[in-house]
């Protein structure tokens, strides 16, 4: 396996809605130059207005992941970044046309179908990973977070609501490109009906529908068309658990446990682990690594040729 970082062909664009804010909101995807990053450009403000995706910039964590830069803010970025990390894409050039990034359906699948739609182009510059030595864990409550070495990038993950559907979920990811578009990509973010009203007088999910959202009242759910998985729900938590986590800046080779978390407890794992060095290692792939390629099962991004959404 060759290990080259990469980028999208060319540029691609779409027209959403923001969970959040409600309002239109045009995004173009951009390539970008290796070892540059994921870069959101607020163009609606200016065009040097750059935030870089990257853990410390992480500004606000209520119901989504924010980043920010002197003053100006790109949220909900969780399911663009996941998808990124899906097909393996580490260098992009986001320009968003408002504070949000869409919500599309709820899920990463729209993205990754953009994504493969322009085609995604390797350089000549190898990937870095980022290879976990020493068991991490974070706990605040009854939500923890624990990442032990492992051979290969794998997500365990549980989730209980006081809700007969959601009492308990629990799902097992050793990632690849492949299972992540076929088993993560597809399942959406989901919310409660009681909750709503709230939110909206708190200016939230002004956005939300039954279009791009799993609604759910006291018993069942609303959406005429069901579920896309029975656990969708648990699925979802890992689509954005991996949004969150992509923003190391490189893939995260271990094995994460967690246990009722979200995006708050996720970038203060992420904060505190990138943060702590003695936990973590940085690889650099250049073929053949002798010795490491037959303990370490590098993550698997698929193939660079279009692949169903």
């Amino acid at each position: 396996m060759d290990y080259r970082q990469r980028t999208l062909r060319d540029n691609v664009s779409c027209t959403g809605i923001g969970l959040h804010s409600g309002k239109k909101v045009k995004i173009t995807i951009k390539p970008a130059l290796p070892d540059s990053g994921i870069k959101f450009i607020r163009k609606d403000v200016s065009p040097n207005c750059v935030i870089n995706a990257n853990f410390e910039n992480v500004v606000d964590t209520q119901l989504c992941t924010t980043v920010g830069n002197n003053g100006h803010k790109v949220s909900t970025i969780e399911h663009l970044m996941a998808a990124f990390f899906g097909v393996g894409i580490d260098n992009a050039r986001v320009e968003v046309e408002g504070p949000e990034i869409p919500i599309m359906d709820g899920s990463a699948a729209p993205f990754i179908f953009l994504l493969k739609s322009v085609g995604i182009k390797e350089q000549n510059k190898p990937k870095k990973f980022i290879l976990i030595k020493k068991t991490f864990k974070i706990q605040v409550g009854n939500q923890s977070i624990t990442i032990s070495p492992s051979k290969e990038l794998k997500i365990s993950y549980a989730i209980g609501y006081r809700h007969p559907l959601l009492e308990n979920q629990k799902y097992d990811l050793c990632f690849s490109g492949k299972n992540f578009i076929k088993e993560i990509s597809r399942a959406r973010t989901f919310g409660f009906l009681r909750d709503i009203q709230t939110l909206h007088k708190a200016g939230l999910a002004l956005g939300g529908s039954l279009d791009n959202a799993i609604v759910i009242d006291d018993f069942r759910i609303l959406n005429e068309d069901g579920l896309r998985f029975k656990d969708e729900f648990v699925r979802h938590k890992i689509l954005d658990f991996i949004g969150d986590m992509s923003i190391a800046g490189s893939p995260i080779i271990g094995h994460f446990k967690v246990n009722k978390s979200g995006h708050s407890l996720n970038q203060t794992l992420l904060q505190k682990l990138m943060l702590s060095k003695k936990y973590w290692e940085e690889l650099i792939f250049k073929p053949p690594v002798k010795g490491i390629s037959d303990k370490i099962k590098f993550p698997v991004f698929g193939p660079l040729d279009q692949v169903p959404a």
